[in-house]
């Protein structure tokens, strides 16, 4: 597939995170998944990732937002998702982080609401909300299971039709909600979740 154009101030996001160091040992960690995406782009097979964390409501959905940008931004065909362990809602100020970087947002005030979010005028929004792993509307095989928490991976030590598992483990910014902190830290981990999916999509030959 061809590169996509993302948001004139989400592509200005992009540029300044790919200033961002990422430490060898994170790195080392992203390797399994650069690696498994490299084999389905060689074989010609579809690239599919669940980001899987506890709740789906934080760390999960930046995952996935991000992956889904940065991978059609490089021209990899992907097709991201993301699931947890229970079902809860996605989380405002995970919303406001994404929004602060470039994305547009269209969302409502439901319990589990369905969050829109578009990156680009030449692709669909992704249509975002807190569901079950395994739910109907995630892939049940030939997928990648990426392990956004160390809550999910060691509560859920089995993910029927994945192909590999990789532990990505992001700290909660949860930690902060309600305190002067938490715009920063939920940004800090954005910004974190997007470098390295930069990084790794970098690596995709």
């Amino acid at each position: 597939m061809s590169r996509i154009e993302l948001y004139p101030e989400l592509q200005k996001k992009l540029y300044a995170l790919k200033e961002l160091e990422i430490p060898e040992a994170r790195k080392e960690i992203l390797q399994p998944l650069i690696d498994y995406i490299r084999e389905k782009k060689r074989t010609d097979k579809e690239i599919r990732l669940n980001f899987i964390c506890t709740h789906n409501s934080r760390r999960s959905q930046l995952a996935q937002v991000w992956a889904q940008a940065i991978s059609d931004h490089f021209g990899i065909k992907t097709v991201c998702f993301s699931g947890g362990t229970e079902e809860t809602a996605f989380f405002s100020s995970a919303i406001d982080a994404l929004r602060r970087a470039g994305f547009k947002i269209d969302a409502n005030n439901d319990t589990n609401p369905e969050i829109k979010v578009s990156y680009s005028e030449e692709s669909n929004p992704l249509i975002c909300y807190s569901k079950v792993f395994d739910s109907p509307v995630n892939p049940s095989d030939g997928f990648a299971a990426l392990m956004t928490c160390s809550h999910a991976d060691e509560n859920c030590p089995f993910i029927q039709g994945a192909e590999i598992r990789i532990p990505l483990d992001y700290e909660d910014p949860k930690k902060f909600d309600g305190t002067p902190e938490a715009a920063g830290k939920y940004t800090e981990r954005s910004d974190q979740i997007a470098s390295e999916m930069i990084y790794v999509f970098e690596n995709i030959r």
